[in-house]
């Protein structure tokens, strides 16, 4: 994988943060989180102009309609404030945390976190980005967890921001109330680990390649998919032709994190190979260290009914990084685990 931070022409941007753990200890340990929803559908424009037309999107049973604000469609770098967002409470929840769709969000350290600069023209990016989300409406019977909803909702339902001495003043804090259909999905675990290098990769087609690669190859070794059915997929605006170019381009310079991308020509397909980049759940559980006795009596508190041990094979499974305190994310799933699905 090129990585030279030196060249301004490398296929990856600079690290421009590389002691971003120094000033955000705090924020899901810089711990990409994604809802598969979001990473297997086009909800975001990948054009770096604003879109102001309404765009429908089909594939097989499934719909999307997305109508954008006036000042545009929400965009895949615009997504960068939910990503943040969903790491943040995916953090919580694996500690066992109460959590809202209400997130309050420190412009500086989310600027940090997607590996963006710090400059005042940033800041204003940030309040651009809230515009889009919160303007562009969505119609969708695409599930999050056991709802389809039809009716129309943004991204974010609503923002609000702090900046100081006045209007003119460098933005401090801002607060966001996800929809309900972005919420609805976290509680429900739909969500998936992004590498870090997702905020490094320049083009918008890039990110949207690896996140479709992410949700659907995961940890098989290699997934394939038709030229045709990719361009489907992403969203993309561009001729096949250009398309098709695009992704020789990607699979040449091999930068993509997680997969190899390949292109075979005469079979029109598209292979993502696994670098085995990724832990598998096996692996993260052998580094959460034993439970207290204590945890066990909690966790039947917990979940009622439920067999403890069952539960635990269940949560070790589920889990892609170590938690903090692995006895608290514990009796938080099993709370988890018990609403969802009452006593068996």
């Amino acid at each position: 994988m090129v990585t030279d931070n030196t060249n301004a022409l490398a296929p990856l941007l600079p690290d421009r943060h590389p002691q971003h753990d120094l000033f955000i200890c705090d924020v899901a340990d810089a711990v990409l989180k994604d809802v598969m929803q979001h990473m297997e559908h086009p909800f975001y424009s990948l054009s770096k102009k604003p879109e102001t037309t309404i765009k429908r999107y089909e594939n097989g049973d499934k719909w999307l309609q997305i109508t954008p604000s006036v000042k545009g469609l929400a965009t895949i770098y615009d997504k960068d404030i939910l990503i943040y967002c969903i790491s943040q409470i995916m953090a919580k929840l694996k500690e066992g945390e109460a959590v809202s769709p209400r997130v309050r969000i420190n412009s500086r350290e989310l600027l940090i976190f997607t590996n963006r600069g710090t400059s005042g023209r940033e800041y204003q990016s940030l309040l651009d980005a809230l515009d889009r989300l919160e303007g562009t409406r969505i119609r969708t019977n695409i599930v999050t967890g056991d709802e389809e909803q039809v009716d129309g909702f943004g991204l974010i339902d609503a923002s609000s921001i702090r900046r100081k001495h006045g209007l003119d003043g460098r933005l401090l804090w801002c607060e966001v109330k996800l929809s309900d259909w972005v919420f609805n999905a976290i509680r429900n675990e739909e969500v998936l680990t992004l590498h870090r290098d997702y905020f490094r990769l320049r083009k918008p087609i890039e990110r949207r390649v690896y996140e479709i690669a992410r949700k659907h190859c995961g940890q098989q070794k290699t997934w394939r998919i038709t030229l045709a059915k990719l361009l489907l997929k992403t969203g993309s605006q561009s001729p096949q032709k250009r398309f098709r170019q695009m992704i020789r381009q990607l699979a040449e310079h091999d930068h993509l994190p997680d997969y190899h991308v390949t292109f075979e020509d005469e079979a029109d397909m598209v292979v993502f190979t696994n670098r085995g980049t990724m832990f598998p759940a096996q692996l993260v559980e052998g580094s959460i260290p034993p439970l207290q006795s204590d945890t066990y009596e909690e966790a039947r508190h917990a979940a009622p009914g439920w067999d403890v041990r069952f539960l635990e094979r269940e949560w070790r499974d589920w889990c892609v990084e170590p938690p903090r305190n692995a006895d608290r994310a514990f009796i938080g799933f099993c709370r988890k685990w018990f609403e969802k699905r009452g006593r068996p």
